[in-house]
């Protein structure tokens, strides 16, 4: 497998709060990356530093074998947490779909565009919403118009910042089901910030396991154990004393 994302010895500091401690591990084309940490564990740190929103304090990252200055953004898609959406913003989904082909608002697409939305719409089960106002729309109809949007660029990787915040179980559990088979047929590369184990174990590959600094990655059938989880949500002035052993029936 071709190694998508190469991150070595990166260290983000804000001031002198250290977000990420010389973090180091690939990403391989194809994989499903849950991120899972404690708050200010460096999850959204990394996204943004992915995502060249950040610049690092020291290390590096290697996109398709190149910097992130020098990659098409194209290629990157990203799905921020649905509570930073406006709902009441005055167009219909298909519109704001649209939006994701260019930096502007579309006030006038092309035949070829209004098809190229569509298709995503109907690999995400949602053309019946296509033409509804974004006021109409629930919160999980809408988390799924916003990922249309990136999807709609056909983007090789996709990065998703808790998406499923402030949406009920149901709409959750269809979203990442759609999430998991798009990104199989599409053989889109995933990293995904969650706090859901649940969601995490059963959907993705692969467990990045972040407290400031790398606990684990790899495999999600060797990433829960009781050492692991202690290690990610301990803090420098203690550790919890609570067993976090995961049967098969709790996941």
């Amino acid at each position: 497998m071709q190694k998508i994302i190469v991150i070595k010895n990166l260290t983000v500091k804000y001031g002198s709060n250290i977000a990420i401690s010389d973090l180091s591990l690939h990403i391989e084309e194809g994989a499903y990356v849950a991120i899972l940490g404690p708050n200010g564990s460096g999850k959204s740190t990394l996204l943004k530093a992915v995502l060249g929103l950040i610049k690092p304090t020291s290390g590096e990252i290697r996109i398709f074998g190149k910097t992130i200055d020098e990659i098409d953004p194209k290629l990157i898609g990203y799905v921020p947490q649905i509570k930073t959406l406006d709902r009441t913003f005055p167009a219909i989904a298909i519109e704001l779909v649209l939006s994701g082909l260019s930096k502007n608002w579309v006030f006038r697409t092309s035949k070829k565009d209004k098809i190229q939305a569509l298709k995503i719409l109907e690999q995400l089960n949602s053309t019946d919403i296509a033409y509804r106002h974004l006021s109409e729309l629930s919160g999980g109809q809408l988390q799924k118009i916003y990922l249309a949007r990136r999807l709609v660029r056909n983007p090789k990787i996709l990065l998703l910042d808790e998406p499923a915040t402030g949406v009920d179980f149901v709409c959750e559990t269809n979203f990442n089901e759609i999430l998991s088979e798009y990104a199989e047929q599409n053989k889109i590369t995933i990293l995904m910030v969650t706090h859901d184990w649940t969601s995490a174990y059963h959907h993705a590959n692969n467990i990045l396991l972040l407290n400031n600094h790398l606990v684990y990655y790899g495999p999600k059938d060797k990433a829960f154990t009781d050492e692991n989880i202690k290690n990610t949500f301990s803090h420098f002035a203690h550790k919890h004393k609570v067993s976090f052993t995961l049967k098969e029936q709790d996941l």
